[in-house]
């Protein structure tokens, strides 16, 4: 019998635990792809390739040559550009395609949220007198701060910030979620953080930073979501599951 084959596009935990959920399954022949080096070091449940395709073109030619079925991406809600690569890919060669897509998070009461469009825009609502600045959307695109050497930041990323910021005011740190409630609150005190500024990525991780700022009362700088070209969508593992196993039926298989 023929295996399904299955490329996952990850670098998220929603992606691991797919893969993690379908590596045991004999009827399915799963790849998971990942972007760079960070996710590299993890342990994960079926084989990996690392590194891009080369485009949306280099993408739908990687699913034609490999003769597969089925593309699920899973990657990060701002990973727009593979994301648009995907629908692109899929498009072209006619591949079945789904997309885990984490809810978004909104503000609750008590929340003091200021919603932007991108990190150069939250850097400029952060105003003109000195704040003490928890930066929390990664290392790509942390350099925007130093158009705004006035606060001191507080950087949180995965991978070191590469160059080191060009700023006076600054200190890292290197963690990996999910965070607790607990461990948000001693860090925004620790470092007398009166504003926050993070992507809207949904999802339970990062989602302490958000409960942690708003029992303290302090000012978040949401960066919303880009509109992109989307597959069709579920929001859980659990649903993508319900799905792939819709989509991967022999009668689907067969275009019926």
């Amino acid at each position: 019998m023929e295996k399904t084959r299955i490329l996952i596009l990850g670098g998220t935990s929603e992606a691991r635990r797919l893969a993690a959920a379908l590596a045991t399954r004999e009827d399915l022949d799963i790849l998971l792809s990942l972007a760079g080096r960070t996710e590299a070091h993890a342990q994960q449940p079926v084989p990996v390739r690392i590194g891009g395709f080369g485009g949306a073109e280099g993408l739908a030619n990687f699913l034609r040559e490999g003769g597969y079925h089925l593309l699920i991406d899973a990657t990060h809600p701002f990973a727009e550009r593979i994301s648009a690569n995907a629908a692109t890919a899929a498009e072209r060669t006619g591949t079945r395609a789904l997309a885990i897509v984490r809810p978004e998070w909104v503000p609750e009461a008590g929340d003091h949220w200021h919603i932007v469009a991108d990190i150069p825009a939250a850097i400029v609502a952060l105003g003109p007198a000195p704040r003490r600045v928890f930066l929390t959307t990664g290392r790509q695109g942390a350099h925007h701060a130093e158009v705004a050497p006035q606060h001191f930041y507080l950087v949180r990323s995965v991978d070191p910030v590469d160059p080191p910021l060009a700023l006076a005011d600054v200190e890292y740190i290197l963690d990996r979620g999910p965070f607790t409630l607990e461990s948000e609150i001693d860090l925004l005190r620790q470092h007398r953080i009166d504003a926050v500024i993070t992507k809207n990525s949904g999802g339970t991780a990062a989602y302490a930073k958000i409960e942690a700022a708003r029992l303290l009362g302090i000012k978040v700088v949401v960066i919303a979501r880009a509109p992109i070209a989307a597959l069709t969508s579920v929001e859980t593992v659990e649903a993508a599951l319900e799905a792939i196993d819709h989509l991967v039926s022999p009668a689907m298989k067969r275009g019926v």
